[in-house]
């Protein structure tokens, strides 16, 4: 089929769908990028839909703009979502500057395609105990990457004020990537950037649960124990939880017909 219009997902394990398991597809995820392209080949059905997803979970800045960019800029992309840089963010140290320079040369390549470019804002972990300690290193990266967006005419998806997101129903198991009404949640405001009316149905929700502390002390060492510690041993020994991955979608193929 000649897809008239080509969605293009770029980025990380947030854009490839981590935490919205579905053991059917490419990676195990579905995630809100391809919940997105549903929806827009629904909506449309006369552009001919076609979707790829070139994310693989873990990549920092500097791999998606050397592996990825020029991948999405070769499908001739009418639409792209990139998120990227958080993974850097993370380490230690890290040049936010010089980190920024580079995406602003690889935006600008996506721009240049004629595509209607979304880029997003990082999360505002205020109210994660672990991850709160980032808050700032994240609010510099925000305003650079406003700039971004203004310079390449850009739109951004300003995830920093999504504040919904305080409600951790809305987070894994992992507290790291969204859920599946988390990416459900993330999919309707890419849809409501885009303009479209569609809107897809949160899931119900269970009640949050009151735990005293002892059992948050419990949970806090399970989690730990489980994501925090494997987390760090894989960034001590220079390796990646996408290292022996594939992109989900790495060509276009219609989003209605997904197995």
């Amino acid at each position: 089929m000649e897809f008239t219009a080509r969605y293009v997902a770029v980025g990380d394990s947030f854009t490839e769908g981590l935490g919205d398991t579905d053991p059917a597809l490419p990676n195990q995820v579905r995630g809100w990028a391809d919940r997105v392209a549903e929806q827009l080949a629904l909506a449309h059905p006369a552009e001919h839909y076609g979707y790829a997803n070139l994310a693989i979970r873990g990549k920092k800045m500097r791999q998606i703009l050397a592996e990825q960019i020029d991948a999405a800029v070769a499908l001739n992309p009418t639409l792209v979502t990139i998120y990227s840089g958080v993974n850097d963010i993370l380490r230690p140290k890290v040049d936010i500057d010089a980190m920024i320079a580079n995406y602003s040369e690889g935006i600008a390549k996506l721009a240049a395609t004629g595509a209607r470019v979304l880029i997003f804002t990082g999360y505002d972990a205020s109210s994660s105990k672990v991850f709160a300690s980032i808050r700032g290193r994240t609010a510099i990266y925000n305003e650079l990457v406003r700039e971004v967006a203004e310079n390449n005419g850009a739109e951004l998806v300003d995830y920093w004020r999504f504040r919904e997101y305080n409600d951790w129903r809305l987070w894994g198991i992992d507290r790291m990537h969204m859920s599946t009404p988390g990416h459900i949640n993330m999919a309707n405001r890419v849809l409501a950037q885009l303009g479209e009316t569609a809107n897809i149905p949160l899931p119900e929700m269970a009640p949050i649960p009151m735990k005293t502390t002892a059992e948050m002390i419990r949970d806090n060492a399970a989690w730990t124990k489980e994501y925090v510690g494997p987390w760090v041993s894989r960034r001590l020994r220079g390796v990646s939880s996408g290292d022996n991955l594939n992109a989900r979608w790495p060509t276009l193929h219609s989003p209605l017909a997904q197995d």
